[in-house]
């Protein structure tokens, strides 16, 4: 018998089952039931606190926050968004298999030190070629080289701007000869600025000794790794992407194009993680695939559920069932867990593996609470929904700006699934009636840049770092007590007596 069979043990093999109401003896607590106890701090500014983190197994993050999987939430605008202020991003699922990969390559192709397979076209490509390749790929350069790879020369979208005759070949606008600059492919990164600064160009072309074209390094990439000190990055300088996948059929498939495209971890997506469907899916994609890359999957919320999923080969595990702000699991099925105590319980049977807390996150207080429970990182969909970077327009209701969000369980979420299937996985059109939601539709405020809201949610979990005496978040866990309040308790931690509307 397998450590996961061994779990599963079940009423259907011979347990009888007892009369009256089972209940756990204790109490479970979600964020508002608790604060957390004060300590002597030697920290002098909040400022000397790290709140880095791990993402799961293999991943790092310098701020513990990952936006939802929402179709509301993160496509790669927000992705990219998140990666560069140190955090990570999980793009949805309810794309086309091959939308979601475009979703990843964006990512992936936004920042990198050294391009390693850059656009290139043969001396007999014309402007109009080099216009529809720059176009299709979102590049501002493409590299002339001939049969052999041997470098030739550059053009950029400045050199066939103007060009009137789309069929003039690219060898009359390209920069070529003793005027292309170059460097070897041993090139290091103050090197290439140096290079870049001497010469006035924004693309350096690497060689390798026999002046083949060994990748290519662009003047926005180096200003991106300086502005961006924090960013969340892969070997080769990327920005680091997560995207989800389904337990239905085909989702092997789509995993191996997002994997193709460069995806760092794939997060199996599953309200009920702990089931034989999130189990067989990660053994699935785990003997699929290999390594190389990370496993998520949830959600859970108990130790045994997040035993299950260390068993099937998890590298994180989230963990809520119900919390968000849009899920009604709980009023539908009778089923959840509190989230505090969920996260407690899941961390005693994760061994170790990082847990990723998803939902019920409404500000920093939360985040710091998550963490202090036995979280690595927090999964944020609501408060990040209203900003510039998640998916969908800005409505004006009443004089103020909003934008929709919605739980994938509802039955937008499901209209609109249904409408973006793949051709090979299209089924029957499907009875609307007969649809029972787990999520609702709602508007949330229009919060700007993601910056912004990041800047608050990582300047309190610095705070409360300090007020835990704790620099890093393993000693956030470590030093921090809890206690339960009542509900006096809640209403003094909040604006109280006064006018502050």
């Amino acid at each position: 018998m397998t450590a996961i069979q061994s779990r599963s043990m079940t009423l259907a093999e011979g347990a009888v089952a007892p009369t009256g109401l089972r209940i756990r003896p204790q109490m479970a607590l979600t964020f508002d039931d608790v604060l957390l106890v004060p300590r002597y701090s030697a920290i002098v500014s909040r400022r000397d606190t790290d709140p880095s983190s791990p993402f799961s197994r293999n991943i790092g993050l310098r701020i513990p926050i990952v936006s939802s999987n929402m179709d509301t939430v993160t496509e790669s605008e927000m992705a990219i968004a998140l990666a560069r202020a140190g955090g990570i991003g999980v793009i949805h699922r309810f794309l086309t298999i091959r939308q979601q990969a475009a979703e990843v390559r964006r990512v992936k192709r936004i920042s990198s030190f050294i391009i390693t397979a850059p656009l290139t076209l043969p001396p007999s490509a014309t402007v109009g070629d080099a216009r529809q390749a720059m176009e299709r790929a979102g590049v501002g350069g493409v590299i002339i080289v001939d049969a052999e790879a041997q470098v030739l020369g550059i053009v950029t979208r400045r050199d066939v701007m103007f060009a009137d005759e789309e069929g003039l070949p690219l060898t009359t606008v390209m920069t070529g000869g003793e005027r292309l600059i170059t460097a070897p492919a041993s090139t290091r990164f103050e090197e290439a600025r140096a290079i870049l600064h001497r010469h006035r160009v924004e693309k350096l072309p690497l060689v390798d000794g026999e002046g083949r074209l060994a990748g290519l390094i662009a003047a926005k990439d180096i200003e991106h790794i300086q502005d961006y000190p924090l960013a969340t990055k892969d070997a080769l300088g990327r920005l680091r992407v997560a995207a989800a996948v389904g337990v239905r059929p085909g989702f092997l498939d789509r995993a191996e194009a997002l994997l193709g495209a460069g995806a760092d971890a794939l997060v199996v997506d599953i309200a009920h993680g702990d089931s034989s469907n999130a189990v067989e899916a990660a053994l699935a994609l785990r003997e699929r695939f290999g390594a190389g890359w990370d496993l998520v999957v949830g959600n859970v919320a108990t130790g045994e559920g997040a035993a299950r999923l260390v068993d099937a080969g998890a590298d994180a595990i989230k963990v809520g069932v119900g919390p968000g702000s849009i899920c009604i699991t709980r009023l539908v099925t009778g089923f959840g867990m509190p989230q505090l105590t969920a996260i407690a319980e899941a961390a005693a049977g994760a061994a170790g593996i990082p847990l990723i807390a998803d939902g019920g996150i409404r500000g920093s207080g939360d985040v710091v609470k998550a963490l202090a429970a036995g979280a690595q990182t927090v999964m944020i969909g609501s408060l990040l929904a209203g900003t510039k970077e998640s998916p969908g327009m800005v409505v004006v209701r009443g004089g103020r700006r909003y934008k929709i969000t919605r739980g994938m369980a509802s039955l937008e979420a499901t209209m609109v699934r249904d409408q973006k299937e793949d051709e090979s996985q299209q089924q029957a059109k499907k009875e609307y009636a007969t649809v029972v939601p787990e999520g609702v539709e709602a508007r949330v405020p229009y919060r700007g840049p993601v910056a912004d809201v990041l800047h608050q949610l990582v300047g309190g979990l610095r705070s409360g770092l300090s007020y835990a005496g704790a620099r890093t978040v393993p000693e956030l866990q470590a030093n921090t007590e809890f206690v339960q309040i009542t509900g006096a308790g809640r209403q003094e931690s909040g604006p109280h007596d006064v006018d502050h509307g």
